[in-house]
């Protein structure tokens, strides 16, 4: 039986000592958020100088003057999110040396890969993390999606005595520490497979700063830019990752990115041979569990829980990711796609697979279904606590009324009400 976990004060945090001294400490700190003072702490990082091409500037200065400028973040969060563009920017300085030393990674080719797309809390992470356990497949670590290169002169082992696994492994004890409940919602061990996104970071773009802090601005921009260039600076990564690991580890990547859902014309452009799946999930199931996990970790990042705040925009997000869903989900043929309806998906995870391998071509050989159940049965649903969301009492939204708004999303797919 899963161990509950009642948030019970989400809107109004009861700070442990801990968790009171961090930030206490870290008011004390003065944080520069500037564009020159990221660009410098990267070089001196890295011993670098060379950021490629310089249309990232623009997205830089963006976050930074929206981030900047934002009154309600905690020095704790404006540091978090300092250290998180510098870890970018540290990552494009040492991948446009390892391009400019190695033009030949530009020739890798990146084949056939088997993607998930769906709504986040939708069960994508989980399958992620199930094909991942297939040993024929390449999937993207946490630690490694951080940072895919080490820095110089770093012994980079590729595995746990790694320094960039050390960092991740830090982050990770540190943000069980400060955020507990973290772990049940969404784990971020460093062996966790995480989202291909993260390789859009260097290139400064993506969805996934929306994620970090609020940042409408960024949003907004984000929607009205083609984001096909990122999608090929991401799979440019993607050839080094290969390249670095050497022809006998396996080259068929699994990946996933809810990003995908309102993005699937650029994803079969960039990606034309790929299989897609496609999770569907009462999206107020999604939309409780996501505003509830950022609410939760405002305690640290913010001044105040801005939990109305929270529940307008990203039940706004979530529309527009299906809206887009649901104009765009015909791009991908029959032969190419599958959608995996998460009240399916649950009752019989491994059959699940097993269809969406018949689309990749992919055969599920008795090792490789020893290897999904071996990391089904380590990894059983509620593993770390099971949240009990309070939607009504901690958001002031009735479920059925929130639902209305999705109606159309219902009427075009599996989708079967949760809450």
């Amino acid at each position: 039986m899963s161990r509950e976990i009642h948030i019970d004060d989400l809107r109004q945090p009861r700070h442990t000592p801990k968790q009171r001294q961090a930030l206490d400490w870290v008011e004390s700190q003065t944080v520069a958020f500037s564009r020159d003072s990221l660009l410098a702490e990267a070089r001196e990082r890295t011993g670098l100088s060379d950021f490629g091409a310089e249309d990232f500037i623009e997205r830089l200065d963006r976050l930074v003057d929206e981030w900047g400028g934002d009154d309600g973040l905690s020095n704790l969060g404006r540091l978090s999110l300092r250290n998180k563009l510098v870890q970018h920017l540290s990552s494009r300085l040492l991948i446009e040396d390892c391009f400019k030393r190695h033009p030949e990674i530009h020739d890798i080719p990146i084949e056939r890969p088997i993607i998930v797309a769906g709504l986040p809390r939708s069960g994508t992470t989980h399958l992620l993390n199930l094909m991942a356990a297939d040993s024929r497949l390449r999937s993207l670590p946490l630690w490694e999606s951080y940072e895919p290169l080490p820095l110089p002169g770093e012994a980079a082992s590729g595995g746990r005595n790694d320094p960039r696994y050390a960092r991740c492994e830090q982050a990770w004890q540190m943000m069980q520490a400060m955020t507990p409940h973290l772990a049940a919602m969404h784990p971020m061990n460093p062996d966790h497979i995480h989202e291909e996104l993260e390789l859009m970071g260097p290139n400064i773009a993506s969805y996934n700063y929306e994620w970090l802090s609020p940042c409408p601005r960024w949003r907004d921009a984000y929607y009205a830019e083609d984001q096909t260039p990122h999608y090929q600076y991401m799979k440019k990564v993607l050839r080094l990752l290969l390249w670095r690991q050497g022809p006998k580890r396996p080259r068929r990547w699994v990946l996933k990115c809810p990003q995908h859902l309102e993005q699937l014309a650029v994803l079969r452009a960039v990606f034309p041979d790929a299989t897609v799946a496609i999770t569907h999930r009462d999206p107020v199931a999604v939309i409780q569990s996501v505003v509830t996990m950022l609410a939760y970790g405002q305690r640290m990042n913010r001044h105040a829980v801005e939990a109305d705040a929270l529940i307008a925009y990203w039940s706004d997000r979530v529309e527009h990711l299906l809206r887009a869903c649901v104009r765009d989900r015909s791009l991908w043929s029959d032969e190419q796609s599958i959608d995996v309806p998460f009240h399916r998906f649950m009752a019989n995870d491994l059959a699940m697979v097993g269809r969406i391998y018949v689309r990749a071509d992919l055969e599920l050989t008795d090792n490789a279904r020893a290897e999904l159940q071996a990391y089904g049965d380590a990894h059983p649903r509620g593993k770390d606590g099971r949240v009990i969301y309070q939607l009504e009492r901690d958001f002031g939204v009735s479920p059925a009324a929130l639902r209305e708004r999705f109606q159309f999303y219902f009427d075009a797919f599996d989708v079967r009400a949760e809450v």
